[in-house]
């Protein structure tokens, strides 16, 4: 299964793989696109195919082998959680340009596996990647039968299908990152439930005013932020007011205790995963910074979810 991958770092990590299951398992996944029930049609201006999530109809072992290549190929700690889409694109549909970046609880990586039997260049269908919405295409992928691409989803990793002239059925594995979870999600929306910056302590109204005459809305909006879960998990004003400074880039964790050091860094990253999306790169610091500290008993439950052990 999934054998001899070849790997791409440009323009975003990626593989694809020639060959990619057995006969009997393409001829399973085939077996998806018969049932006419269930599909929902996307017409937007950019988007426009069909999907239906068929993880049901996949077994369970089939399922497993492919999360276990997956871990081996991403080098990436994924949950047992998998939620599989059959896609079909109709003559004269087009997917544009886009990053399908992994915001708060979203997948991390997709394996895309295509079943074009008799797959002609006429017929389009090809996956592009690219560096940026405006740039030309960096490489391209044909939708032959069998053929596997495999991606970590992020803010750059920009793809996009062109228009076919013949019916395209696709299957996409959706993988999720152990420290980005559909638990994680639901445990910090409602920590931030009913967010009003003005139950934030009075000692930080200086400093916000002073920040925000300097500073982007994106980044005083994240502080703030940043702030009100420390606000919320029950820390003084020194430490919301040391959490806003460091996560508007004003000052350092380094000079505070080992609690303060370790609860304004995770309030810094639990307000860019709630505004922003999952930067893989960015949890690799975290997960760093916080090795071998105690988990502190006010700041477990988030710990858990956001550096899982």
């Amino acid at each position: 299964m999934l054998s001899y991958p070849n790997h791409h770092d440009n323009p975003f990590p990626f593989f694809y793989v020639n060959s990619a299951f057995t006969e009997e398992q393409c001829a399973a996944l085939e077996g998806l696109f018969v049932d006419e029930s269930d599909w929902q049609h996307r017409d937007g201006a950019f988007y426009r195919c069909s999907l239906k999530d068929v993880t049901e109809s996949i077994s369970a072992s089939f399922q497993t082998e492919v999360l276990t290549r997956m871990r081996e190929l991403t080098g990436l700690p994924l949950v047992n959680r998998i939620v599989v889409t059959a896609q079909r694109m109709l003559p004269g549909q087009v997917i544009g340009i886009h990053s399908d970046r992994p915001l708060l609880g979203y997948e991390i990586a997709r394996l895309v596996v295509q079943l074009n039997k008799q797959w002609q260049t006429e017929h389009g269908g090809v996956l592009e990647l690219f560096s940026s919405p405006q740039s030309e295409v960096v490489f391209s992928v044909n939708p032959e039968y069998n053929k596997a691409f495999g991606f970590l989803l992020n803010i750059d990793s920009y793809h996009g299908v062109t228009e076919v002239s013949q019916p395209r059925q696709t299957v996409v594995f959706n993988f999720w990152h152990a420290a980005n979870t559909p638990e994680l999600a639901a445990h910090i929306q409602a920590l931030f439930a009913n967010v009003h910056f003005s139950e934030l302590p009075i000692a930080l109204n200086s400093v916000a005013i002073a920040a925000e005459l300097s500073l982007s809305e994106d980044i005083t909006f994240r502080a703030g932020t940043a702030a009100i879960a420390l606000q919320r998990w029950g820390y003084d004003e020194p430490t919301i007011v040391a959490g806003y400074q460091y996560s508007a880039g004003l000052s350092s964790a380094n000079n505070h205790t080992p609690e303060t050091y370790a609860a304004v860094l995770l309030a810094d990253w639990i307000a860019y995963l709630y505004r922003d999306s999952f930067d893989l790169a960015r949890w690799k610091i975290l997960q760093r910074e916080l090795e071998g500290m105690e988990m502190f008993t006010r700041l477990k439950p988030t710990w858990q979810l956001c550096v899982p052990t």
